[in-house]
């Protein structure tokens, strides 16, 4: 089966992000903190699990920095959807991107992603 990222597993309108950052927080990382609201019944038909970026540009000031890093939770995110509760996930950079290769920063967005979902899936 093909993992797949359509509109309908994204967060779009603010009011979604603002009640998805009020719900339980699943982890904290040294970049993200990821929170998790479950939508209550009848509020969204059951779509799955959906993600909210919140990547701002006083944390990564260069624009390649900040689409890196939304690229690559994305892609971590679409992997682990369908293994994810239903639900809305928010992904907040908390802190400054340190300094490094693109190549390292990859590999570090990466690694605090697949251990913040992995903690969301219990």
């Amino acid at each position: 089966m093909r993992a797949s990222f359509p509109a309908t597993a994204r967060l779009h309108s603010p009011t979604e992000y603002a009640q998805s950052l009020k719900g339980q927080r699943v982890g904290r990382g040294a970049l993200f903190v990821v929170t998790r609201s479950r939508a209550g019944a009848g509020e969204r038909p059951d779509d799955g699990a959906r993600l909210g970026l919140i990547i701002p540009k006083r944390f990564a000031a260069r624009a390649v920095t900040r689409n890196t890093i939304k690229r690559i939770i994305r892609e971590t995110f679409r992997h682990k959807r369908a293994h994810l509760p239903d639900a809305d996930y928010v992904f907040r950079l908390h802190g400054k991107v340190p300094l490094v290769s693109l190549t390292a920063l990859k590999q570090l967005v990466r690694d605090e992603a697949d251990t913040l979902l992995s903690r969301a899936r219990s």
